[in-house]
């Protein structure tokens, strides 16, 4: 990996900054898990019987922005990324994919989302999250989004060590 450009969240502001911040802090530290790979390498998988690779983490979360995002407050109709159905799995097939495929989906996807929370008068706009059939806010969105990257960026962390070859070092 190159150096940290990330920037840090706040340590003061209110909370819609706070959320904010360490949502792009999150988003950053996926991206800077994969930086300096190959395609080859974004696709190395994990170990048997999983099929977890950094480039299915990539296209996973441009899954979770679009259904915590635009399926809540914009379509609950909208399509998946990778599915034509409601399979968040499906991401997890990067057999095929590249770099250039998968950020350029999660990228869009992510700024889809960024649009979507500046554009709430609040973190209470409701949503409807169609998989639950439920109404849920913005501020709860933004924090289980935020579980989702933190979560992830822990299996990015054993991904890239098993590229670089570090594991168990």
């Amino acid at each position: 990996m190159t150096s940290d450009k990330r920037i840090g969240p706040p340590h003061l502001g209110d909370e819609r900054e706070i959320l904010r911040a360490f949502l792009d802090y999150h988003r950053a530290t996926l991206a800077m898990k994969c930086e300096g790979l190959t395609d080859e390498e974004l696709r190395q998988q994990s170990m048997p019987p999983s099929t977890l690779s950094l480039l299915g983490l990539v296209r996973h979360m441009a899954e979770v922005e679009r259904a915590w995002f635009q399926r809540v407050f914009e379509d609950n109709d909208a399509p998946m990324v990778w599915s034509d159905r409601i399979d968040f799995q499906a991401a997890y097939d990067a057999s095929t994919s590249t770099r250039e495929e998968a950020f350029a989906a999660w990228e869009a996807e992510v700024e889809n989302s960024r649009r979507i929370e500046r554009e709430a008068e609040s973190l209470d706009r409701p949503g409807h999250q169609p998989r639950w059939g439920e109404e849920v806010s913005l501020r709860m969105v933004m924090l289980h989004v935020l579980l989702e990257y933190g979560r992830h960026n822990g299996h990015a962390d054993f991904l890239r060590q098993g590229v670089d070859g570090t594991v168990g070092a």
